[in-house]
């Protein structure tokens, strides 16, 4: 077949991707949007293909001087507003966090000032996102 290139490479890191979707109960629409950000950007493939390995964040990618690790917390807390725990319990996938903090990084990077608001202004008494 001329033509196609074949990379089984990105097709692990699909699958390994999709499992971690499954396991945070994102459902396949969620994790494909996903995927198709991080086929634009090289640095997020990156940190995934790193997490994916080692479970945690490498933290080389920025926009704006936030990395993952900043969006991750910032995920955690908007979960305990919501959940009104203080802390994360049992209950708090960390898996959603994960790949919700990858989500927003792709986000942030096309609207950099909208989540520098955001994340400088905290949440509020009524307001969470």
């Amino acid at each position: 077949m001329s033509g196609i290139l074949y990379d089984a490479r990105r097709i692990k890191i699909y699958e390994a991707m999709r499992e971690l979707c499954t396991a945070a109960g994102m459902d396949g629409e969620w994790g494909d949007g996903l995927w198709g950000e991080l086929l634009m950007d090289g640095g997020l493939m990156e940190e995934m293909v790193y997490y994916l390995e080692h479970h945690c964040f490498l933290g080389k990618k920025s926009v704006e001087g936030y990395t993952l690790i900043d969006l991750f917390v910032w995920e955690m807390d908007i979960y305990n507003l919501i959940a009104d725990c203080g802390k994360n319990t049992e209950s708090c996938n960390k898996e959603t966090m994960v790949l919700r903090a990858f989500r927003t990084m792709a986000e942030m990077e096309k609207d950099p000032e909208h989540y520098k608001k955001r994340l400088s202004e905290g949440f509020g008494m009524d307001k969470y996102l």
